[in-house]
């Protein structure tokens, strides 16, 4: 499926769940977007530019389960491995190449400088790992991104980590959209 017919699906479950086409604003890691029914919009920021197609599905998705259940399903507070998701097993290569090991190609040699990213986004730092991090890029969706660093043995390693509810939340395919968003943008 391409983007533009993932994009009419994600509208059509986002309006058919829309109790009117008044238009929503939510936080995205640092930036606000304005999801508008009426004009099938979803746009960025104060200059209102059209989000990026990727962006656009993973923001209504989120929109959508928070319709279908009236709120998101609260947090576990357990916390899932991607091969734990379903079809995580089979996408995990991908998913590694994608967001596991670009952020151990930028932090793994210096894992404390990701706490930097804590400045720009919403989030905290987490007693996992010799370093981690949860991130919130939306909220109700927390990332957990921990490392390890290097010693005699073995070179630093990177792990990331939802909430068990993700699944509630998103389609396996979106978190491993929504997680190389993150691990692009920190």
């Amino acid at each position: 499926m391409g983007y533009q017919q993932a994009v009419e699906k994600a509208w059509s479950a986002f309006l058919n769940l829309s109790p009117d086409d008044k238009p929503v604003t939510t936080k995205f890691l640092s930036d606000a977007y304005t999801i508008d029914p009426k004009a099938r919009a979803v746009l960025s920021g104060p200059l209102d530019a059209p989000a990026k197609d990727h962006i656009a599905i993973i923001l209504l998705h989120y929109l959508a389960a928070k319709l279908r259940s009236k709120t998101l399903p609260p947090l576990t507070g357990e916390w899932v491995d991607f091969n734990e998701l379903e079809g995580g097993e089979g996408y995990y290569p991908a998913f590694k190449k994608r967001t596991i090991d670009r952020i151990l190609k930028k932090y793994g040699h210096l894992p404390d400088s990701i706490k930097d990213t804590l400045g720009r986004f919403s989030g905290a730092i987490a007693d996992k790992g010799d370093v981690g991090i949860v991130i919130y890029p939306l909220d109700g969706v927390p990332i957990l991104i921990t490392l390890s660093k290097a010693d005699e043995e073995f070179g630093p390693d990177a792990n990331i980590l939802f909430d068990k509810n993700i699944s509630n939340i998103f389609c396996t395919e979106d978190i491993v959209v929504l997680t190389e968003i993150v691990a692009h943008t920190i």
